[in-house]
């Protein structure tokens, strides 16, 4: 694990206004370093899926600052801010959201077409690298939604790291899964902390997903209790 920051909060505040004006956040700070693999826990409604929005630059009403890649991301235009996400940081969610008509290799690409840095050959051979990384390249022309679960959220990781973003970010990434493709998912994210020097924040109600993660963030009623 190096010694560079991917990520840090530093005295993040958020409030809700809807009927009456009440803390969803309260002072919330941490640094995660690159090469990290951290838990973010806690019951649900004490802030933990609040707090990843606004770390994905999603939200951007809070007081406080956050910075990625030891850079202020706080106050950013909004373009700045879609920069930002389509460079530096990739998403895992609890549903896979593939596109079902699509073929998998298809899907991978996307995010990087849109990017448009790499011609198309480009990115269809690095989105084949990606998913020959999860161990998938076999189903790579087979449309998304003929495939199980557990390749579905593979295939969404491969998507996820096509830009080699500096951070992959999963929401509940394997709670819509059974327990073997929960461990295989833990498995690869560990894999590419560890052996790829990949940052992974992810908010999660997995008990063992967290344990094994190099680090579990604690939150109670929005604010830090642990880690």
């Amino acid at each position: 694990m190096d010694n560079i920051l991917a990520l840090k909060a530093s005295g993040i505040n958020k409030d809700f206004h809807d009927p009456v004006t009440f803390p969803v956040l309260k002072n919330i700070s941490f640094e995660v370093k690159k090469g990290e693999f951290i838990s973010i826990v806690g019951k649900s409604g004490c802030g933990k899926s609040t707090l990843l929005y606004i770390l994905s630059t999603m939200d951007t009403d809070y007081q406080g600052e956050l910075f990625i890649n030891e850079k202020k991301a706080t106050g950013l235009s909004l373009n700045e801010l879609a920069a930002i996400r389509n460079a530096s940081i990739g998403f895992v969610f609890q549903f896979h959201y593939l596109l079902p008509d699509f073929t998998c290799l298809k899907n991978v690409m996307i995010p990087a077409l849109r990017l448009g840095k790499l011609s198309y050959k480009e990115v269809e051979d690095k989105a084949y690298e990606k998913l020959k990384m999860l161990g998938v390249e076999d189903q790579a022309l087979k449309r998304a939604d003929k495939l199980s679960g557990g390749q579905q959220q593979r295939i969404a990781i491969a998507r996820a790291l096509i830009n080699d973003p500096a951070i992959i970010m999963g929401d509940e990434p394997t709670g819509n899964l059974d327990s073997k493709n929960s461990k295989i998912v833990f498995d690869m994210f560990q894999e590419l902390a560890h052996n790829f020097g990949q940052t992974i924040i992810t908010v999660t109600h997995d008990e063992d997903f967290a344990h094994k993660s190099d680090r579990i963030i604690e939150m109670s009623d929005g604010a830090i209790i642990k880690g």
